[in-house]
């Protein structure tokens, strides 16, 4: 029985991670690749974005890529994402 509820437990988290979507502020080349709208030449100014001006602070900052507007960013809809983790500009002290 605790087998089952496992196997269930890392299915379902599974899930939720499946349905934030692609997060544009981690995800590699290939991740990008794989969102349907974004080729290898979009994925890669993506990149090249968020190397130069930092974290995306939203989805809808992608407009600010070059060859992504308003009509792209609606197409690519909950399939991209940011996490909030990665948005965080506090810093810790130890």
């Amino acid at each position: 029985m605790q087998k089952i509820f496992v196997i269930l437990a890392v299915l379902l988290g599974f899930n939720f991670s499946v349905l934030a979507g692609v997060d544009i502020n981690t995800a590699s080349q290939a991740d990008l690749e794989s969102v349907k709208g974004l080729g290898p030449v979009k994925a890669k100014a993506i990149i090249e974005y968020r190397n130069t001006h930092g974290m995306f602070k939203s989805a809808e900052e992608l407009t600010n890529v070059k060859g992504i507007g308003a009509g792209t960013l609606k197409y690519l809809g909950d399939q991209v994402s940011v996490q909030e983790e990665n948005t965080s500009t506090e810093k810790t002290t130890p």
